[in-house]
């Protein structure tokens, strides 16, 4: 295996979470935090926009399976890069759009993709940033796999859902199918 490592934020976790759980070649998926100025910070002190800190997936993967280029570009796929700090109704710098590269290749790659993939997908200017990761901290163990222990929570039903589905839709080479079967 050539596992990789990748941070990725692009609004609340727990949408992210539910789709890259389900790619073919990602090992785990871990929601927490990254990108601000305090130790070990909580939900309740990240929600506050106050913290600096996204709220990001660590994403390991095997690159021999799917690679980096696929990851970003279901990435620019499943969320909004053109609005700033924002996604839906999630408001704040805790939800903005960002890749936290774990290697000086990811960033060059990370920095080709947002140019080219991620400009044909969207009229409007990207604003996603792209930086070297960070300090992640995971986030507390009630926000893991949360869209599968929680698939009728109303957030789950009404946001999460029909990202999965459209992930299914337009990724269906990329699913792992022993995930989506579960």
């Amino acid at each position: 295996m050539s596992l990789e490592k990748v941070y990725l934020g692009g609004g609340c976790f727990w949408c992210l979470e539910a789709v890259y759980q389900q790619v073919a070649g990602v090992q785990s998926v871990v929601s927490g935090y990254m990108g601000g100025h305090i130790k070990n910070p909580c939900y309740r002190e990240v929600c506050t926009g106050m913290t600096g800190h996204a709220e990001v997936v660590e994403i390991v993967f095997d690159a021999d399976i799917i690679s980096f280029e696929d990851i970003l570009e279901i990435f620019w796929n499943i969320h909004d890069p053109t609005t700033l700090n924002r996604q839906g109704a999630d408001k704040g710098t805790q939800y903005r759009s960002v890749v936290f590269c774990t290697t000086d290749i990811q960033l060059q790659k990370a920095v080709r993709s947002k140019q080219e993939t991620g400009q044909s997908l969207w009229a409007d200017p990207i604003v996603t940033e792209i930086k070297p990761a960070e300090v992640f901290y995971p986030a507390e163990d009630y926000h893991q796999n949360y869209f599968n222990d929680h698939p009728e929570q109303s957030y789950c039903s009404i946001v999460i859902a029909p990202k999965i589905l459209k992930f299914r839709k337009q990724f269906s080479d990329k699913l792992n199918i022993l995930k989506h079967e579960q």
